[in-house]
This record gives C-alpha cells, sequence and structure tokens, in this order.
C-alpha cells in the first residue's frame, strides 16, 4: 500500500529477495497439493474405511460423501496438569459440533505434547523444552498424514507449543488452518509483588512457605499465566498474522465469549476450505509480509525474545528467511505500544481492557507501519483485526476497537508511545551476535563494562551469588547453553539474583548463548550469542576477570582482550556427561543437528 513506512517495505523487499529461491519451491508444492475435492477422495475404500471406522454412523455417511463434505482435522495440546491447556479438553465437542452446523466433520487427528517452561525452569527438563517446539511440529505432521482433512483447527497456547503447530500445519500448506486459543487466566496478585517476593527469597530475607504462597496467588486457575512472556507473545502473533478469530488473544477461558470464538472458528474453518466459497489455504496466506507484521507487532508491544528463535523457524517452513537484522532494523522505526510486566506492572487483562491488540493493530495499520492488505483466516485485509468481539443477545459480534486507550500507563497510540523504538536490539563484536531486549532495562544500564565472572551452568552461578563473589561490578558469562550442547534452556531463575546485585548499585549484566525467555527483565542480558561456545564461538575462549562490554547504545558486544592474545586462545572443553537424565539422551540427535540459533534453533532446518 501508498502509505507504508519506508523500512517496513525496505526490509519485506530484501526478506522476499532472501527468500525467493526457497519460497518459491515451497509455494509450488503447495499449489501441487490442493484439491477441489475432499482431500479423502484420493483414498482407496480400504484406506477410506479405516479412517471412519471409529465414527457413529451418521458421521459415517458424511465421510463416505467423496464430493462436498469437509472433514476437519482438530490438533490438540490438552493436557490437565498445565493451567494454559485444562481448557482444551472441552473444545473438541465445541467444535464438532460448529463443524457440523456448517456442514461439515471433524475428527480429532491427534494431540501434540505440551511442557511448561515455568514448571520445568531450572530443572534438567528444561533442556527438553526448545526441541518440543520440533517434537510438536513433528507430532502435527502425523497427525495430519493420514490425508483425511480438508482443513486444520490447531488448539494451543504456550511456549513452544503454538510455533510448533504452526510449523507442523506449514508442511501441509495446501489446507487452511485457524489456531484456537484457551486464552489467559483471570488477574492474581500483581506482577510486580510476585517479582519482590522472588527477590526476598534469593536475598534469603523470606523463606519457601512464603514464597510458594506468592506464586500460587499469582498462578491461581486454569489459563495462561497473565504476564507478556512467550505464551501470550504467541497469541498477539496468531492475531497479527490473521490466524485467530478477531480479538480471540485474550478472553478468559470458561466464559460465554470464549465458546462462541471457539463455535466461530469451527464455522470459519469451513468456509475456507477448498471445497468453500474462499479457499485460504494456509501455506499460500502467511507470506513474507506476514512475517514482517509478526516482528512489528513483537517489537509494538515488547514481546517475547524467544520468538527471535520462533518467527524465524515458523517462517522457514513456510520458505521465508528472515534474521536478526531484520528484528533490529524494524526495531528502530517501531514505537513501542505496550507496556505489560515485565515491561510494566500491567497484565495482559488490564492490557485487553484498556484498548488491546485491537486498538495497537488499528495505530499501526494507520501509521503505515503494517501491510494492511495481507491474507487472514477472515479475507484479505488486516482490518478485521481491528474489531473486538462482543456477545450481543447470544451472539456473537465483532465491534471497532475504542479510539483511544482507556489507560495510557499501559497501552498508547503512536503519537504519544512509551518509547520511539521497539526495544529489541542486535549486537555484534568479538563475542559474536546476539539479542537484548531492552524495553524493560533502565536507559542508566543500557551499556555495562565490567570484569566477566565465568560460569557453564546456573547452579554455579547461583552457588557464586550465595557465597557473595559476585557482589562487584560483575559481567556473568554462563555458556556453552546453545542448542547443540544442551538445547538451549531458559535461564530464567538468574533474574532474581541478578536484580539483587543491581539494586546493590552493582554494574551488572548476563551474557550467554542460552535463552533467558519471555519474561526477560530489568537486567540488561545478551542472549542467543551465536555461533555457540560448542561450535567454536568465542564465548569459549572467555575468561574470568575480562572486561566485557555489553553496549545497547552502539548495539556493541566484546571483550577488551588483546587481539593476539584473543586469537591464540584454546576454547573451553564442553562436559558431555552434562545432558544426561530425564530423557535428554533421546534428544541427542536433534542437539547434534541443531542450526544455529539466528537460523532458529532448529533440527529441521
Amino acid at each position: 500500500m501508498s502509505n507504508v513506512h519506508p523500512r517496513l517495505q525496505e526490509v519485506t523487499d530484501r526478506v522476499r529477495k532472501r527468500s525467493r529461491e526457497q519460497r518459491t519451491a515451497y509455494l509450488n508444492h503447495v499449489e501441487q497439493s490442493i484439491s477441489r475435492q475432499p482431500t479423502r477422495a484420493r483414498h482407496a475404500c480400504a484406506n477410506l474405511a479405516h479412517g471412519f471406522a471409529g465414527n457413529v454412523p451418521e458421521e459415517k455417511i458424511l465421510l463416505r460423501d467423496t464430493r462436498s463434505v469437509p472433514d476437519i482435522g482438530i490438533v490438540s495440546s490438552y493436557n490437565d496438569m498445565l493451567s494454559a491447556h485444562q481448557p482444551l479438553q472441552h473444545y473438541p465437542p465445541i467444535l464438532k459440533e460448529a463443524v457440523a452446523k456448517a456442514g461439515g466433520i471433524a475428527q480429532f487427528a491427534g494431540g501434540v505434547p505440551a511442557m511448561c517452561d515455568g514448571v520445568t525452569q531450572g530443572t534438567p527438563g528444561m533442556e527438553l523444552s526448545l526441541f518440543s517446539r520440533d517434537v510438536i511440529a513433528m507430532s502435527t505432521a502425523v497427525a495430519l498424514s493420514h490425508a483425511m482433512f480438508d482443513g486444520m483447527l490447531l488448539l494451543g497456547i504456550c511456549d513452544k507449543i503454538v510455533p510448533g503447530l504452526v510449523m507442523g500445519a506449514l508442511h501441509f500448506g495446501h489446507l487452511p488452518g485457524i489456531l484456537v486459543p484457551g486464552g489467559p487466566m483471570t488477574s492474581g496478585i500483581s506482577n510486580s509483588e510476585k517479582a519482590k517476593v522472588r527477590q526476598l527469597f534469593a536475598e534469603g530475607k523470606v523463606g519457601r512457605d512464603e514464597l510458594l504462597e506468592s506464586e500460587a496467588a499469582a498462578y491461581h486457575s486454569a489459563g495462561t499465566c497473565t504476564f507478556y512472556g512467550t505464551a501470550n507473545s504467541n497469541q498477539m502473533l496468531m492475531e497479527i498474522m490473521g490466524l485467530h478469530m478477531p480479538g480471540a488473544a485474550f478472553i478468559n477461558p470458561g466464559t460465554p465469549l470464549r465458546d462462541a470464538l471457539t463455535r466461530a472458528a469451527g464455522r470459519r474453518i469451513c468456509e475456507i476450505t477448498a471445497l468453500g466459497n474462499t479457499p485460504i489455504p494456509i501455506g499460500k496466506m502467511l507470506d513474507e509480509r506476514s512475517f514482517v507484521n509478526a516482528i512489528v507487532g513483537l517489537l509494538a508491544t515488547g514481546g517475547s525474545t524467544n520468538h527471535t528463535l520462533h518467527l524465524v523457524a515458523m517462517a522457514r517452513a513456510a520458505g521465508i528467511v528472515i534474521n536478526w537484522d531484520d528484528f533490529s532494523d524494524l526495531s528502530d522505526c517501531v514505537p513501542l505500544l505496550a507496556r505489560v510486566y515485565p515491561n510494566g506492572q500491567a497484565d495482559v487483562n488490564h492490557f485487553h481492557a484498556a484498548g488491546g491488540l485491537a486498538l495497537v493493530i488499528r495505530e499501526l495499520l494507520d501509521a503505515g507501519l503494517l501491510h494492511e492488505d495481507v491474507q487472514t483466516v477472515m479475507g484479505e485485509s488486516l482490518r478485521h483485526y481491528t474489531k473486538e468481539p462482543f456477545l450481543d443477545d447470544g451472539k456473537l459480534v465483532w465491534r471497532d476497537a475504542p479510539t483511544h486507550s482507556a489507560d495510557e500507563n499501559i497501552v498508547r497510540g503512536v503519537a504519544n508511545p512509551f518509547s520511539k523504538d521497539g526495544g529489541l536490539k542486535l549486537l555484534v563484536g568479538n563475542l559474536g551476535r546476539a539479542v537484548i531486549k531492552t524495553s524493560a532495562v533502565p536507559a542508566t544500564h543500557h551499556l555495562i563494562k565490567a570484569p566477566a565472572a565465568v560460569f557453564e551452568d546456573q547452579e554455579s552461578v547461583a552457588q557464586a551469588f550465595k557465597e557473595g563473589r559476585l557482589n562487584r561490578d560483575v559481567i556473568v558469562v554462563v555458556r556453552f547453553q546453545g542448542p547443540q550442547a544442551n538445547g538451549m534452556p531458559e535461564l530464567h531463575k538468574l533474574t532474581p539474583m541478578l536484580g539483587v546485585l543491581q539494586d546493590k548499585g552493582y554494574k551488572v549484566a548476563l551474557v550467554t548463548d542460552g535463552r533467558m525467555s519471555g519474561a526477560s527483565g530489568k537486567v540488561p542480558a545478551a542472549i542467543h550469542v551465536s555461533p555457540e561456545a560448542l561450535s567454536g564461538g568465542p564465548l569459549a575462549k572467555v575468561r574470568d576477570g575480562d572486561m566485557l562490554v555489553l553496549d545497547a547504545v552502539q548495539n556493541r558486544l566484546y571483550a577488551e582482550v588483546e587481539e593476539n592474545d584473543w586469537n591464540n586462545r584454546r576454547n573451553a572443553e564442553f562436559r558431555a556427561e552434562a545432558v544426561r537424565g530425564f530423557g535428554r539422551e533421546l534428544f541427542a540427535r536433534f542437539r547434534e543437528t541443531a542450526s544455529a540459533a539466528e537460523l532458529g534453533a532448529s533440527p529441521l532446518i
């Protein structure tokens, strides 16, 4: 469109040029797989009979019809231990009924695993977390492999689940797909109060009972955690990429509006199959502009740093190549429009009530900072997502989002942003390439110069903190945390400790080839350092006491070490025994074949 911001267009053009060969091959494959008949019509009779043997007689009649009746596959991440996924137990019957009323049939195609970083933080299980995304992608493919389906309803919410579902779905790009979320739990205690108790516990000023009571008051019911981490960043992305029903992201579970949106997804998927009036295959729908829009949304809302991995991996599944330069360059022109914890004190429920995503999307569209003429599951315009869902006498309707924020401490317009940039930067220097999220970091901490303290696991950092060895200006280096070393776990348990040091007045930062999570907070952290230490990256050369510089002003990350000394140093060696137990052996081949962080940290790429 003519009003697109020049930087937005520049980045989009170079992504398109960079992706031309891969994208063309992908689209050719999608086109070859599209059929105007039900997919199951290609099956021999024995295959088809196997495909409906377990259905009730009425459903068997529909599935025998290989002329016009769409069959919709449901893929779900339901389990009843994790709060975000527990509500999904009730969705398949709702969706089956809605699809039936729309003239189709829905079958539960399969489940995918869903693990929670909140449960596994700081434990060996956390080292399975990132690669669970790729397992989910493969599980999605297995669920859809029976070639019975004309459309996909993908039920998922949290960190690796949504990216994995999308990656899997894009390998069936000839089919339409709609992501069906569960929504956030209602608000518990404030995020700032929760963070305060965590820090007091790290200082030894409160005990485990007080800490557990605080955590239970924060994570208190079914639904997604309410802070703006990776899970809720996922939901934002699905809206801005047009994969949700409009306004579906932040409606609480167990409410009439939530169920109405779920039913609407069931109806809509039937309309956009190749058998419907407006076929919208997901592989064609999500193009270069969709992924550039996704990066803009991430920046404008202060979203999770994990998506510098996940968006890259999702894009590559569609034959599209994005990298960290794209994130950084867009960050220079995209304003920060939301302050949601950890970038502020509000949670996602407060954000939604103050105007939410519909307001943010409209503001960005009007400023030319989003591509409007993109395909979505609602049709060819992102304007569909500037509306909010309501129930009018029990009927689902959409109305225009408010023109002004209800609370400018939480969400604002482009004319009065919290910051002129998106607060996500690429750091480059003799330590490699890294990502830093500055939107939650006070400007006084954007430049840190301090001696290195080098560790190879979180436990060693915790021990040094407990013994008082970090009570000084320090840049904590935690290496051998990359995808090839130990699966790139989040190191979120370091946040309270480093926060204590920062509050004491010390200059503190973290540098790691691991992840810090969507809850990256007030301590400057250069994360995803690439190449990683195990593959010969420079972090393997760093020694205790080396003077390091993390400069988020000039976008630099380097060690002030004499060049000859630096070049002649031997790399530290990795302890392979560190990745045994808790099923980590099963992922050895994943680690061996994982791509670099900037390529999505995936064994599938």
